[in-house]
């Protein structure tokens, strides 16, 4: 999981050919709008260790394929469950790190 939801920085084209990003952008249908929760690491600042991190909240339906795998991150806003002091509107997610909400057990 990512810490931030910032846009990644596109570098300017040259001679109207687009610059190479590392990912892959799309958009799921099938997710928007579905609750989820999903937990990751994040570093702590000012060691050398990471820790725990949990969200909630709302896939926007946006994802980012990386490597040829595909490895998917997906959107989520409208958060309803973050870390304290998580100042982000919106988190990327692994999907692997996912647990949907609105699934029957």
């Amino acid at each position: 999981m990512s810490s931030t939801a910032s846009p990644v920085p596109v570098p300017e084209s040259k001679h109207g050919v687009e610059p190479d990003l590392p990912f892959t952008s799309g958009f799921a249908p099938e997710m928007q709008g579905r609750p989820a929760e999903c937990d990751g690491g994040a570093p702590i600042v000012g060691t050398k260790y990471a820790g725990r991190q949990d969200f909630a909240g709302t896939l926007t339906g946006d994802y980012r394929d990386f490597g040829p795998y595909p490895w998917r991150w997906l959107l989520m806003s409208e958060l309803t469950k973050k870390p304290p002091g998580y100042l982000h509107e919106a988190v990327w997610c692994d999907e692997g790190s996912l647990t949907m909400l609105d699934e029957e057990n």
